[in-house]
């Protein structure tokens, strides 16, 4: 009987079953506590090693030393990242759907590019960059990182707009002080920096009794300028970064929950709080329902 071309042969079955046995072995290790924090624990050897390297005594003692040292974390870090691809199984691509492992891939991959190894500046600075690899590695840090990232483009429209703010007093504190504080009203450049520096009011009371020896005007220019300054402007910018850091949290949540689905486990109870919340809802539905029913009896 002729075997079918179609079907795998006894030994290709065998290859594939062996095959997605090392692929979900490897999918299970790169989400392994214990994996992890062997990682974390080179990436703080790594953070160790680039810092004794900066001794010139040391350097000088261990230099071949140091040297091996980092090329050991190197090839451990090569395993690890070879270890998560081969975790994606047939597709490798879905690797670098996320941003974490293409930073992963660029720091690692870029210890071998040509030119790299023997640069040793660039060399450095690529050893220094897997000491940022610590950040996928925390979650409360991953979050704090995106937080900072989602909140650019707020903080950056709250920097043209204090800069803003402070060229107008800037020029108001000139036309005022400028004759009897050249030192610091004397021009827009030098009144501005002081009324940057003012922000902090760490020389508030300062500024403040000297411009009241210049003018009674002083009273409502510097304490506008703080209010406005100081306090409203940073309520925003912390306004801000909250906002941003509760868009953060939703993210890495909706990150887990997908890899809980990827990895075929059950979502995560509703935390009670949610579930109240929707049994209140659920409640002022049937309140309303009852309302209307007895309205049109």
């Amino acid at each position: 009987m002729t075997r079918n071309p179609r079907m795998p042969s006894t030994d290709d079955r065998e290859a594939l079953h062996s095959s997605s046995r090392v692929v979900r072995t490897c999918a299970r290790t790169a989400d392994a506590m214990w994996f992890n924090l062997a990682i974390f624990a080179v990436i703080v050897i790594n953070a160790i090693v680039l810092g004794l390297g900066t001794y010139d005594q040391i350097e000088e003692d261990a230099g071949d030393l140091l040297n091996l040292a980092n090329e050991v974390i190197l090839g451990i870090f090569v395993v690890e990242l070879t270890i998560r691809l081969i975790g994606f199984g047939r597709r490798p691509q879905d690797f670098f759907k996320s941003g974490w492992n293409i930073f992963d891939f660029v720091i690692v991959v870029g210890s071998f590019l040509p030119g790299v190894r023997e640069n040793a500046t660039l060399l450095r600075l690529v050893r220094l960059a897997r000491v940022l690899r610590v950040i996928r590695l925390l979650p409360d840090l991953r979050v704090l990182t995106v937080a900072v990232g989602r909140s650019l483009p707020g903080v950056a429209s709250l920097g043209v707009l204090t800069v803003v703010l402070v060229f107008v007093y800037g020029m108001v504190g000139w036309v005022m002080f400028g004759d009897d504080n050249p030192a610091e009203y004397g021009d827009i450049g030098e009144a501005m920096l002081t009324l940057f520096t003012t922000l902090t009011l760490e020389n508030f009371p300062d500024q403040l009794a000297a411009g009241r020896e210049v003018t009674g005007w002083a009273i409502p220019f510097f304490l506008s300028y703080v209010l406005v300054g100081a306090f409203l402007v940073l309520n925003l910018l912390i306004g801000v970064v909250i906002n941003s850091m509760e868009e953060a949290r939703g993210i890495e949540a909706e990150r887990e929950l997908g890899d809980r689905i990827e990895h075929g486990e059950a979502p995560p109870e509703p935390e009670l709080a949610d579930r109240l919340a929707a049994m209140r809802q659920e409640l002022e539905a049937l309140e309303r329902e009852v309302r209307a029913a007895q309205s049109r009896r």
